[in-house]
């Protein structure tokens, strides 16, 4: 997810379910070309590897845009100290990342993404997993010879989105096309798109045979997704809101008390707009 996903929302994430969190989408030519970048795009802290309190291991893996072999490479060798993983994305369907070369312009390149993981495959640890996620073809044949290619190349594991590159969020996912799918790939398949409740994320797999689901909007909506809570819960409001506020001067002992008294959405709302007051609508 572009500027999604940075460091305490993944926390956040991983303390409700989650098993493997990504970064947002990092351009690797940026990333290794200055310092600067590398310390805006990436943060991580020690605390975000370990295994989870209920004993499940956490996994992070990076995603890069990029076109080029080496350049993934690098970027991969580079973030890979800190890292479980990288991640080559071919699905993001933005005009800006389709006119780079980057994104679902990928799609009709496989030898060149065949190339890029087993470049990466050569830069990280052999633990280490080099994925790609991508978007199917209106021609699923096609979409087949691609994740083939890409497989004999030696990546770890594929997500696939289940709308082509033209088609809106608005479009159901094609989940008939990631099971054909899954009878052409050996390696582990992972299912995105539209994934909003406990009860969809049950349904994806029965009608995918995926061995994984990812979410991206929905867990934007509720970071409580994959533990079962089909609404954001007020408990982890309250933690994403502590940790927004712990540099906060006006945020004293006596605040954080209150703000953690809060019982449910409600309390919390009216805590906020009473803090800072209700934001006045926009004229038009």
């Amino acid at each position: 997810m572009v500027r999604y996903s940075k460091l305490p929302f993944r926390l956040l994430a991983r303390d409700h379910g989650v098993d493997i969190t990504y970064t947002p989408m990092i351009l690797a030519h940026e990333f290794i070309r200055s310092s600067i970048a590398r310390d805006s795009d990436f943060t991580t802290c020690p605390q975000e590897r370990r295994s989870t309190a209920d004993g499940r291991p956490h996994v992070l893996v990076a995603q890069f845009a990029s076109s080029e072999p080496t350049e993934f490479a690098r970027a991969a060798e580079l973030i890979g100290p800190w890292v479980d993983g990288v991640d080559l994305n071919c699905g993001c369907p933005q005009s800006w990342a389709v006119k780079d070369g980057i994104g679902c312009s990928l799609m009709s390149k496989p030898t060149l993404v065949a190339e890029m993981v087993r470049a990466a495959r050569l830069r990280l640890q052999p633990e280490q997993s080099v994925s790609v996620k991508i978007r199917i073809h209106k021609s699923l044949d096609e979409t087949v010879r691609w994740v083939k290619e890409v497989e004999a190349a030696g990546v770890t594991f594929i997500t696939v989105h289940g709308r082509t590159k033209s088609q809106h969020s608005s479009t159901p996912p094609d989940y008939a096309a990631i099971l054909q799918l899954r009878k052409h790939i050996s390696v582990p398949l992972v299912s995105n798109g539209d994934a909003y409740k406990s009860s969809d994320v049950n349904e994806i797999v029965k009608l995918t045979g995926a061995d994984g689901v990812m979410a991206a909007r929905g867990i934007l909506e509720n970071p409580t997704l994959f533990a079962g809570h089909d609404v954001t819960t007020a408990e982890a409001v309250k933690k994403f809101l502590g940790e927004m506020t712990a540099r906060m001067p006006e945020m004293g002992k006596r605040e954080r008390k209150r703000l953690m008294d809060c019982r449910d959405l409600v309390e919390l709302v009216d805590w906020v707009e009473e803090k800072w007051g209700q934001e006045e609508p926009s004229s038009s």
